[in-house]
Parts: structure tokens; sequence; C-alpha cells
């Protein structure tokens, strides 16, 4: 019998971004953004920790003044899971237990779909998983959509920013989007680390093409739940409406 692992959820924060500086730090209904990150992932019955990542000394004491875990990580990460994997060696994870990867602009997040995430560890050896969703033939055009290709079982044959698999019939109701969660074991995390950037994840821009390309199996589980992510700062008002039904 297979029992699940201890898994640890670090959220890594950044204050710089782009698009929206300091998102980390965005109140909404009178928090800050990842405390409503930190309150939600915890929620999952499958968590030991949870502990909030960062390379920023306002969000670092921030965190600490809100009770949330946190560690100060480089500021030199190319991504967001060199930032984890230093973050999940800083509070000690063994090589059998499991980190998840969690989104920190995802103030809405239903801990149901961690749990979905974590599903295939309590079934077999599973190294890396990840979640796809459902999306129409007029959504999947756009590049920022990353669509996946998943065996009847529920492996990964790949990611695309394209329109894969390519529909010579047009008989194609739904893609499958890939949704950004991922859970790796420890020992996974380290190989990924170790790693060079690939091939495909340079042509295509995504980092899980790496594991792919090194022999790696993704298993993929589908979740009908969706994601409200914030990207911008005119995201934070559905995300707001969201939180407010729900209390």
């Amino acid at each position: 019998m297979i029992t699940i692992p201890d898994c640890h959820g670090i959220i890594p924060a950044r204050y710089e971004s782009s698009r929206f500086p300091g998102k980390p730090l965005a109140e909404i209904l009178g928090k800050p953004m990842f405390w409503h990150v930190y309150n939600r992932a915890r929620q999952c019955p499958f968590m030991k920790s949870v502990t909030l990542a960062t390379d920023d000394d306002r969000i670092y004491k921030a965190a600490l003044d809100m009770g949330v875990p946190v560690v100060m990580t480089s500021t030199t990460h190319a991504s967001g899971t060199d930032r984890v994997l230093e973050a999940a060696r800083i509070i000690g994870v063994d090589p059998e237990e499991v980190v998840v990867n969690i989104q920190g602009d995802e103030p809405a997040l239903d801990p149901a779909m961690l749990e979905e995430l974590l599903e295939p560890f309590t079934r077999c050896q599973a190294m890396v998983t990840t979640l796809v969703s459902q999306i129409s033939p007029e959504e999947a055009q756009s590049p920022d959509r990353v669509k996946a290709v998943v065996t009847h079982d529920g492996r990964a044959l790949y990611f695309s920013r394209a329109m894969v698999p390519f529909d010579r019939e047009n008989a194609m109701h739904s893609y499958h989007l890939h949704v950004g969660l991922y859970a790796f074991r420890m020992e996974a995390l380290i190989r990924f680390g170790e790693l060079d950037p690939s091939p495909l994840e340079q042509r295509e821009k995504l980092e899980q093409l790496r594991f792919l390309e090194d022999g790696h199996t993704i298993y993929v589980t589908e979740t009908r739940h969706t994601c409200h992510g914030v990207d911008r700062p005119e995201d934070l008002e559905k995300v707001i409406s969201i939180l407010e039904q729900e209390q």
C-alpha cells in the first residue's frame, strides 16, 4: 500500500514584477495577497507545512508581522522553481518528501486543487505532478494559454504554447490547459536544479519541458476548479469580489 509522503507547500514571493511591482503586498480585504495564498494553502489536509519564500525585506517583515512562516532567498534566481528549491533546502525537506510550488498570485486558490495535485502520490511512485483543465478551441489559440498533451493514464506527453495536438479533422471540442501548480518529490526538485535549460524549454519558454527532456514522467490530474490569478492591478477587483462572496 502506497501512503502519501509528508508534503511541504512553498509560496515564491518576489517583489519585482514588470506588470505589478510589489504584488505579494497588494491589499485584499485588509490583508496582503501572500496571506490569502498562505491561508488557502494550509487548509489542504496533506500539508505538513506551508512557507513563504521571498527575496525582499519588506515582504519578509510583513510575513513575520502576520505570523506567516517565511525564509529569505537569493535575488538572482532565474525562476520560481529555483527559489522553491532553495527554500526547501533551508527548511530541510527530506529527499522522499514532496514540495508543492504554490503560485503567490492566487489569493482565491481552492485548497481542493492542492489535493488533486497530490493525489498521484497516493497511488504510485510519482516524482512530479501538475494540473490541467478544459478550455475551448477559441481560448486555446492564445500562446499565453499553455496546452498539454496527456495520455489516457494521466502522463504528460508535451506542453506547448501552440495548439497541440493538431486538429486535422476539426473535431476537437476542447483542449487541456496547463494549470501552473507543481508538486515535486524533493529528489526530483534537486535534479531540476542540476539541469541546464533544455532546447525545447528555451524554444517554448516553458520550464516543465526540462523535466520531460530529461526523461521524467510528469503525472497530470484534470481539475474542474478555476484559477483566478492576479497578473495586473486591475485583476484585484475580480478576486476581491470572489472572496467577498465566500464570506
